[in-house]
């Protein structure tokens, strides 16, 4: 999935790229903080096709990445309800996460995700291993998505959106995005759109988590659909709703939308 872009010429240049002087700006005064945060879009795994869209299932981890995130707490869900014991669920889902590592070691790609999946099954398993509340299983999430949240609304207050640290270098715009009071607007709205996001899937799943053995099945299920699904579709609108205004030619007329 990718945000649509209509096509242009062969080297013409689009509002969202800048163009050579911005890049020729960019390479002549490379700023420390221009730096950290081109560094942070890319450990944050969004990637751009060649012609400039953001290619949201990529920077989601593909096909792959998506199954490393859904098939462990899937796979405990199935072995859980058919065995209705806690420790086999628990080494299925352990297993299934490792797998994937093995899987890409084969392959020889990075290991990162594929780590922090098992890291993050395993505290999962532990907690829910010491409790004794299958349900506790999906609980360390909650406090990822609300450490998430906390940290985005911060970035927009102190008018450090993350929305404009990742987009604005997919779109070569460095931090300029920053000078500008519309863009800066934008990315704030964009980040909020992802914070939406993270915050309905508290609004949703802490009821059913705190519903104990009868909500389980429900947590597990909502955790499946508003895990990458909902990422993927917040993050291309979030990239929707801060692309550029058009741009205007000297006689004033509008040129199409660039997304």
């Amino acid at each position: 999935m990718t945000a649509s872009q209509p096509n242009q010429p062969p080297g013409a240049s689009r509002p969202e790229d800048g163009g050579p002087e911005r890049d020729a700006r960019a390479g002549m005064n490379p700023s420390p903080v221009a730096g950290l945060a081109a560094e942070y879009a890319a450990k944050a795994g969004l990637h751009r096709t060649h012609d400039g869209r953001v290619d949201v299932l990529r920077s989601a981890g593909g096909v792959q990445g998506i199954a490393e995130s859904i098939l462990p707490g899937l796979v405990f869900l199935i072995t859980f309800t058919i065995t209705r014991d806690l420790t086999p669920s628990l080494v299925a889902a352990l297993a299934a996460a490792a797998i994937f590592t093995v899987v890409r070691l084969i392959q020889r790609r990075p290991l990162t995700q594929a780590l922090a999946g098992v890291a993050g099954v395993g505290i999962s398993a532990w907690l829910a291993n010491t409790t004794g509340k299958a349900e506790d299983f999906y609980l360390p999430g909650f406090f990822t998505n609300a450490a998430y949240i906390v940290a985005m609304v911060t970035s927009i207050l102190v008018k450090w959106p993350v929305a404009g640290l990742l987009f604005g270098f997919i779109r070569n715009e460095g931090l300029d995005w920053r000078k500008d009071p519309a863009r800066l607007k934008a990315y704030r709205l964009g980040t909020w759109i992802i914070v939406a996001v993270l915050a309905l899937r508290l609004i949703v799943q802490v009821p059913l988590y705190l519903m104990g053995p009868d909500g389980l099945a429900a947590l597990a299920t909502t955790r499946l659909l508003m895990g990458a699904p909902l990422y993927i579709l917040g993050v291309w609108i979030a990239w929707l709703v801060t692309r550029p205004a058009p741009a205007t030619d000297l006689t004033g007329d509008e040129a199409a939308p660039k997304g």
